[in-house]
């Protein structure tokens, strides 16, 4: 629904969403963005294809000049909303696309540490500045000028339960899995291994100093490390199957 009268200046919301996700994660990023000129809802059950891609066709879809990104699980903060306000709608801007910090909410805890705020993420970009969203997994737009960033942030609530979390990781993993073995990854061994754990360990708790953001700061290293090993145990098993496979065919 088209609220403003301003078409030069109108902001479009694209929301990706799924057809099994939390109906109160739902309404609050709806709610979040009730003040917008344009919501377009992309339901990516009803559509095949990549995250880059389902961005770009909800891009298709809008009217606005400039275009807002969200996940179902992502609110627009008050604060953020104020900020887009003055310099979008009040013409305070040069850029052509903004950076927003992202704040993840990890089990009920704002993450502070561990490599997770700021999280900027590129999602207010000026519609015709917008070159296309790229990537089948970590997707990115190509922006044509000059990127700025905002100070407020997103509110990411993620990771709810270990439950989902464990979910998360079987689902993701297989994807990253493949991207690996598609990109003729070398082969998996002892120490690839130890060191991709080590790295993901180091990164989190050394280097970005998880550990203080305590209990759930802990849990989020030993979690990440986890999963980045999942990650490379499938494509090990991808590799071993190809492998079985052209042996048997010789």
């Amino acid at each position: 629904m088209n609220k403003g009268k301003d078409k030069r200046k109108i902001i479009s919301a694209i929301i990706l969403r799924g057809g099994d996700e939390d109906k109160e994660l739902v309404g609050k990023c709806l709610k979040s963005v009730g003040w917008v000129d344009e919501i377009i809802e992309v339901e990516t059950d009803k559509l095949e294809g990549s995250f880059a891609e389902w961005r770009n066709a909800g891009a298709k879809r809008t009217h606005g000049e400039w275009l807002l990104y969200l996940d179902t699980d992502e609110e627009v903060s008050a604060d953020l909303k104020k900020e887009i306000v003055l310099r979008i709608k009040n013409y305070e801007t040069s850029s052509s696309a903004y950076a927003i910090p992202r704040a993840n909410i990890f089990l009920g805890h704002k993450m502070k540490w561990g490599g997770w705020y700021p999280d900027y993420v590129i999602r207010l970009i000026k519609k015709d500045k917008l070159e296309g969203w790229y990537g089948d997994l970590h997707e990115q737009p190509r922006i044509n000028g000059e990127l700025g960033y905002l100070i407020n942030p997103l509110i990411h609530t993620t990771h709810r339960s270990l439950l989902e979390m464990v979910s998360k990781t079987n689902k993701w993993s297989d994807i990253e899995a493949k991207l690996l073995y598609d990109s003729q990854h070398p082969p998996m061994n002892l120490i690839r291994f130890t060191t991709a754990g080590f790295r993901e360990f180091w990164f989190r708790g050394i280097k970005k100093l998880g550990f203080l953001d305590g209990t759930i700061g802990i849990i989020e290293i030993i979690y990440q490390t986890f999963s980045k090993l999942i990650t490379y145990m499938k494509l090990w098993e991808l590799q071993k199957i190809n492998k079985n496979s052209q042996m048997t065919n010789n």
